[in-house]
């Protein structure tokens, strides 16, 4: 059974940082590209990051680019989003996703996989 769980959400003021985790089990981790989506309040889900197979190539959604940045580790199958000055339009439900073969990074409906999520509060 494929599982990604999601942690490090939280509560945090304006210009803090969290680190947000995504424990992967049941698939080879490293055929996998991963990415951090969010859904705020009200609005669609939107892709804040993604990262290939070997942490070489990653992508940021524009908000977010300066701020936030995406690593793996394939030897524990673990996906990280490093978010720092946070804004309190970060706030959202950030999910993990991962995406097999050869689609498209940058578009969510690529993903096949996702996570439960991890809610982010930034307040001001």
């Amino acid at each position: 059974q494929v599982q990604l769980v999601e942690s490090g959400g939280g509560l945090v003021k304006a210009g803090g940082s969290l680190r947000l985790s995504c424990a992967v089990s049941g698939l080879t981790f490293n055929n996998y590209r991963m990415a951090w989506v969010r859904q705020g309040p009200g609005q669609e889900r939107a892709l804040v990051a993604g990262v290939d197979w070997r942490g070489m190539y990653t992508y940021y959604g524009d908000s977010v680019k300066g701020r936030f940045t995406i690593s793996r580790d394939n030897a524990k199958n673990l996906v990280a989003l490093q978010v720092n000055f946070l804004k309190p339009e970060d706030t959202a439900v950030y999910f993990c996703a991962a995406l097999s073969g050869y689609g498209n990074i940058k578009s969510i409906s690529s993903y096949t996989h996702w996570g439960q999520g991890t809610q982010v509060i930034v307040s001001s």
